[in-house]
C-alpha cells in the first residue's frame, strides 16, 4: 500500500513506503539516498523474444559498467523477472518486483500487451517505468503518466515512413501481413496511413495469432492475389521463419517483401540469403557512421561477444536517460519532480542518432530506411527525421 502525504511530510519508520509530493505527486524513496539503486528488470527471457529481451539487459547493463557501475552516482542493484511474454502474467509480474522486490524503477520490456499490463501497475502506483522495446501506442498515447517513459518507439512510428517509401518505390496494390497483436496491428494502421494518403490500395490483410508461424496458408493467398508487394510486422523466432518460408515459396524476387526494422534486426544471421535484399524502416541501422555508435558496437562486442543491434540500443539509452534524470537530482530518487524535468530535456548522443522526448514522455528520433546486405541492415537514408508519435489522447501533450 502506498502512505500519501504532502511534500513536508517526514517520513518514519521503515515501514513508509512512499511519499507523494503535493505538486506531482510522486513517491519518495524506500531507501536511503546512499543505497543502492534497485533496477528491476521485467523482460523475455524465454521464447521467442528471449534474444531481444537478453540484449536489452546487457546493453543497459554495459552502459551502468560505463559509468563506474553508477548511474548519478547511486549504485545499480539489478532484479529480473522473466516476463515470457505472457499479458495474462503482467500484473503479478510487476506487483512482484514493485511490492515484494521494492525496485526503485522498472525497466520493461518486448511485448505490448506485456507492456500495457505493467504500465496500469505503473500508473496506479506511481512506480517509475522505462520501456525499452514494446511500442504499443497507448503506453505515450491515452495511458501517458510522468512517471512512464519509452526509450524505444511507437508502434506508430516505424511503420508510418515506409508507407511514402514503398508509394515511391512504384507500389500501388499491396497486401499486408502480420500475427494479430497489438505491434502488428498498429503498425499496420500506420503504414495505411501514409501509403493510402499517397494514392496506394491495401487489396487484403492478412492476420494470424500470435505466436503462431504457419504462414504458409497466408503466403499461398499472397502467391494467387499476386500484389505489387507485401508489407509485414515480424520480429524474432517468427520474423526468421516468415522471411524463409516467403522466400521458399518463390515470391522474393516476383512480389518485394517490405516491413519495420524488426523483420531483420537481431535476425538477419539467422534469415541468411534468404533476407538480402530487404528493405526496413526504423530507428537505427547497423552501419550508421557516427562516433556514438561505433563505441557502442564496439563495446557491446567486447561485453557480449556479439554484434548490437536496435534491441541493444534501446536497452542502453534507457539506463542513459535514467542517468540523465539522477544526475539532476545528485542520485535523490525522491525528488521525482526535478528528475522527470530533466529527463524531459534530456537530449542524447545515442548510437541511432541525436534524439529528445516529447512532452509524452516518448522519444523523437530519425527512422531510417534500410537494406539488409551481407548480413548488415544498411543505412540507405532517412526516411523521417526527428519524427515524433502524435501521443493521441495523451493529456502530458496538451
Amino acid at each position: 500500500m502506498t502512505i500519501l502525504t504532502n511534500r513536508r511530510t517526514l517520513l518514519k519508520g521503515a515501514t513508509a513506503v512512499a511519499a507523494v509530493t503535493a505538486a506531482g505527486k510522486f513517491p519518495m524513496p524506500a531507501i536511503a539516498q546512499g543505497a543502492p539503486l534497485k533496477v528491476g528488470f521485467m523482460l523475455p527471457y524465454t521464447g521467442t523474444f528471449a534474444k531481444l529481451g537478453k540484449f536489452i539487459d546487457d546493453a543497459f547493463r554495459l552502459n551502468v559498467e560505463q559509468r563506474g557501475g553508477k548511474l548519478g552516482g547511486r549504485t545499480v542493484e539489478f532484479v529480473q523477472v522473466d516476463d515470457e511474454s505472457e499479458p495474462a502474467k503482467a500484473a503479478d509480474n510487476m506487483n512482484r518486483l514493485v511490492g515484494r522486490e521494492k525496485v526503485d524503477v522498472v525497466v520493461g520490456t518486448v511485448h505490448s500487451g506485456v507492456a500495457m499490463g505493467m504500465v496500469k501497475v505503473a500508473r496506479d502506483n506511481n512506480t517509475m517505468l522505462i520501456i525499452p522495446n514494446a511500442g504499443a501506442n497507448e503506453a505515450t498515447g491515452p495511458m501517458c503518466a510522468p512517471n512512464i517513459w519509452r526509450t524505444s518507439f511507437t508502434n506508430w512510428q516505424p511503420a508510418n515512413p515506409m508507407g511514402k517509401v514503398m508509394y515511391d518505390a512504384g507500389h500501388r496494390n499491396v497486401m499486408t501481413i502480420t500475427w494479430r497483436y497489438a505491434a502488428g496491428q498498429q503498425s499496420v494502421e500506420s503504414f495505411k496511413e501514409t501509403f493510402l494518403k499517397a494514392g496506394g490500395k491495401v487489396m487484403e490483410e492478412l492476420w494470424l495469432p500470435f505466436p503462431q508461424v504457419e504462414f504458409q496458408p497466408l503466403i499461398t493467398q499472397i502467391a494467387t492475389r499476386k500484389p505489387d508487394a507485401v508489407f509485414c510486422f515480424f520480429a524474432g523466432g517468427g520474423a526468421v521463419k516468415f522471411v524463409k518460408d516467403y522466400a521458399a515459396a518463390g515470391l522474393r524476387q516476383s512480389v518485394p517483401l517490405y516491413g519495420t526494422g524488426f523483420l531483420t534486426d537481431g535476425t538477419l544471421q539467422a534469415q541468411g540469403a534468404d533476407a538480402e535484399g530487404l528493405k526496413t524502416t526504423l530507428h537505427y541501422a547497423d552501419d550508421l557512421d557516427n562516433p556514438a555508435n561505433k563505441a557502442f558496437l564496439t563495446a557491446f562486442k567486447k561485453k557480449t561477444g556479439q554484434d548490437g543491434d536496435v534491441y541493444a540500443v534501446q536497452g542502453y539509452d534507457s539506463a542513459a536517460l535514467l542517468h540523465i534524470g539522477l544526475e539532476a537530482v545528485k542520485g535523490d530518487f525522491g525528488a521525482r519532480d526535478a528528475m522527470v524535468k530533466a529527463m524531459g530535456a534530456a537530449k542524447i548522443d545515442s548510437p541511432r542518432g541525436p534524439i529528445s522526448f516529447s512532452r509524452a514522455n516518448n522519444v523523437v528520433q530519425h527512422i531510417y530506411l534500410r537494406e539488409a546486405k551481407g548480413g548488415v541492415n544498411r543505412y540507405v537514408s532517412i526516411a523521417h527525421a526527428n519524427l515524433a508519435d502524435p501521443a493521441t489522447g495523451c493529456r502530458l501533450a496538451s
